[in-house]
């Protein structure tokens, strides 16, 4: 794919979100939440809420997806770091590194405006909690994504041998699914919630991509 065609990929998925946030506002907003909490589109979301329930062990799954991908953070963090050590400096560390420690800073940032902002609220009370809590977009779903789809991206430039990669490119892509469909499946979010969470992503991911193909051709 052309480095021009991810931009535009990217700033659709971004347009696309931020018209899912009008609509979620604006259209078919009921008080069908915890609590009296007004859920937009509430028609679709209640719907599909009301076929698929609440699975523990679907959340408890895509809970241990999440860690999985906080320890794919934690190894690109590890690999900036050695680079830092045996370079003595930060701008000998490869870009396309420093450029996805900004991507990461980029969606915790988003993971807790969007905790403090409420767009949508979870159709349940989450055990132990004493509240009902924001839930659009899922940011579970936004961290977990973004950092398997990122390390996808990634991981072509230093897994050289082909069989390796591509076990690895097709555990991270099964992982992707398993939490995106575990996570709606699990009666925890909205569907709309998802959605959100997928385009966010969307948007983030080819971004990246597009960025990345940049800093490599002026190398």
């Amino acid at each position: 794919m052309k480095t021009k065609t991810k931009f535009i990929f990217s700033i659709l998925s971004f347009v696309l979100f931020a018209v899912l946030i009008v609509l979620v506002k604006k259209v078919d907003v009921a008080d069908i939440g915890p609590e009296g909490t007004s859920i937009g589109l509430s028609g679709m979301n209640k719907g599909f809420h009301d076929m698929t329930g609440y699975s523990n062990t679907l959340f408890k799954l895509t809970e241990y997806l999440g860690y999985a991908a906080l320890v794919i953070v934690g190894v690109f963090g590890i690999l900036g770091l050695v680079q830092l050590i045996q370079r003595k400096s930060l701008l000998k560390v490869d870009w396309a590194i420093l450029l996805l420690g900004g991507l990461y800073l980029v969606v915790f940032g988003l993971y807790f405006f969007f905790d403090k902002v409420a767009i949508n609220y979870r159709p349940m009370i989450m055990e132990g909690d004493l509240h009902v809590e924001s839930s659009f977009p899922s940011s579970h779903t936004v961290l977990a994504c973004v950092v398997l789809g990122s390390a996808i991206i990634m991981v072509k430039d230093y897994i050289h041998k082909d069989e390796i990669r591509m076990i690895l490119e097709f555990l991270m892509v099964a992982m992707m699914v398993m939490l995106a469909v575990g996570r709606l499946l699990s009666g925890v979010h909205w569907l709309t919630d998802i959605i959100g969470g997928m385009l966010l992503s969307c948007g983030l991911l080819f971004l990246f991509a597009g960025l990345k193909d940049k800093v490599k051709v002026e190398e």
